[in-house]
């Protein structure tokens, strides 16, 4: 019975471990959410200051294609793991 106790303890102390994240892929989830954040100002800025104009669609297609390029991106730096 202890041994089984012994095991179970030392399988929950690993998979405690295996879920903590290294300071380098917490620094690149940081620059992954500052990525997003910053091209979301930037896209709904473009669109605010599109608002009612003949160019509206395709600046806001233009934010929309901005928006996914910066989640491309970020979603690259958060597989690595690494900050970029």
């Amino acid at each position: 019975m202890k041994k089984i106790v012994a095991i179970a303890a030392a399988a929950a102390l690993g998979l405690g471990l295996a879920a903590c994240d290294s300071a380098a892929e917490n620094a690149a989830d940081d620059q992954a959410d500052a990525m997003r954040e910053s091209a979301d100002a930037q896209a709904d800025a473009m669109e605010a200051a599109a608002d009612g104009t003949a160019t509206e669609e395709a600046v806001d297609n233009q934010a929309d294609a901005m928006r996914e390029s910066a989640d491309a991106k970020a979603d690259a730096v958060e597989e690595s793991g690494t900050p970029q």
